[in-house]
């Protein structure tokens, strides 16, 4: 907290042209650290605030003048790779409107200065990160300025009428303690759990498969028919190809499973690394369950109960007596918390519960009531005795 107060109060001295070069040190630091850039954006309260309030600059000027200042200070700025930094007008562009927005009262005492990995981020595909705004709506643009689709909310909507034919991917990132939902361009959607990263094409395109990459986590597909067109997703070591299906894929980097669940339809499931085969590629059934283990790439095929595995995407988590040393990491991802368990007894004890609207706080009631337990929760970390 102390450290956001002084960085605000740097700022404004910066675009008042105050500031000495001991701030400029503690500014510099700040903002080479990693997506520190992004940060700024989220020092004004609301986003049209910033939009509102660069109507009363000429920006053009702006970036002018700030350009300027820069190049007059270039053997301080350039010698610490500040320069490197601020050369963009873009970022003079931001320090403006923040300095304006500070001035005007927009920052409120109790606004949280969050990074990218505590928001729903997409990326495009020029590397360009987008803070998801979940209390807002805008347009996906792409980097020529064209509309490409729509956001509401934590769910984005691509469109199918862009004139764009070639390949161009976007990703889309949840942090742990959220769930985010996208509609694909040819109408599939994809709700994604917590910890997920999706990469997909802004616009399918005609003759190619339908191809996306789910980078860990958990993700549940549904897909629309296409037989022109199959559906392939591509997590970890395995491909699973679809026509038009409902199914679930769980690939989170410290499970040593990839599980793919059907729910309806079919999916042939194959290693990526080698051309997809029918003859040799595994077909699933609804109702069944495939792991494919990361380290022998050995497939298991059994019966599983669905609902088990795809509550969460109506932000449902239901256990089936499962051990308590399995759960924790789902109630990591769900709540966004860290769990240290050293009850060494309740790590085997099988838990069945569901919970959906409950907070951390009454999840340990209720474990505490099957299971007496000491524990203490303090933020976001919770200690089992």
């Amino acid at each position: 907290m102390e450290m956001k107060k002084k960085i605000e109060k740097i700022v404004v001295k910066f675009l008042m042209n105050t500031a000495n070069i001991e701030e400029f040190e503690v500014l510099k630091e700040w903002l080479v650290k990693f997506d520190n850039k992004q940060i700024f954006k989220n020092y004004v309260r609301i986003n049209y605030a910033m939009d509102i309030n660069m109507k009363q600059f000429d920006v053009e000027n702006a970036k002018k003048k700030y350009l300027r200042k820069i190049k007059q200070d270039k053997n301080i700025f350039f010698k610490n790779r500040l320069y490197k930094v601020f050369k963009y007008a873009a970022i003079a562009v931001i320090f403006l409107g923040v300095g304006y927005s500070y001035q005007q009262g927009f920052f409120a005492n109790d606004v949280e200065i969050t990074s990218p990995n505590e928001n729903i981020t997409l990326q495009l595909e020029n590397g360009d990160i987008e803070i998801i705004n979940e209390d807002g709506a805008s347009k996906i643009v792409d980097v020529h300025g064209t509309v490409v689709g729509s956001q509401n909310g934590n769910q984005l909507a691509y469109n199918n009428d862009s004139n764009i034919e070639i390949l161009v991917y976007n990703t889309l990132t949840v942090p742990y303690g959220k769930r985010s939902k996208v509609v694909l361009s040819d109408g599939t959607v994809v709700n994604l759990n917590a910890g997920t990263s999706l990469k997909f094409p802004v616009k399918f395109i005609e003759g190619k498969n339908r191809e996306v990459f789910v980078e860990g986590g958990e993700a549940y597909f549904n897909v629309a028919k296409d037989v022109k067109h199959p559906f392939i997703v591509n997590a970890d070591e395995i491909g699973v190809r679809v026509l038009g299906t409902q199914f679930n894929i769980s690939s989170y980097p410290e499970d040593i499973d990839i599980s793919t669940v059907l729910v309806e339809g079919s999916v042939s499931i194959y290693d990526k690394n080698e051309s997809y085969n029918r003859e040799t590629a595994t077909l699933l059934e609804p109702g069944f369950m495939a792991d494919w283990n990361k380290k022998g790439n050995n497939i298991i095929i059994k019966e599983t109960d669905v609902q088990m595995h795809t509550s969460w995407v109506n932000g449902k988590i239901i256990f089936k007596h499962i051990p308590f040393d399995n759960i924790i990491k789902k109630l990591e991802r769900h709540y966004n918390v860290e769990i240290i368990n050293n009850d060494k007894i309740l790590g085997k004890d099988l838990i069945t519960a569901s919970f959906d609207i409950e907070t951390i706080e009454e999840v340990f009631k209720v474990i505490h009531e099957i299971h007496p337990i000491n524990y203490t929760i303090k933020d976001s970390k919770i200690i089992i005795n």
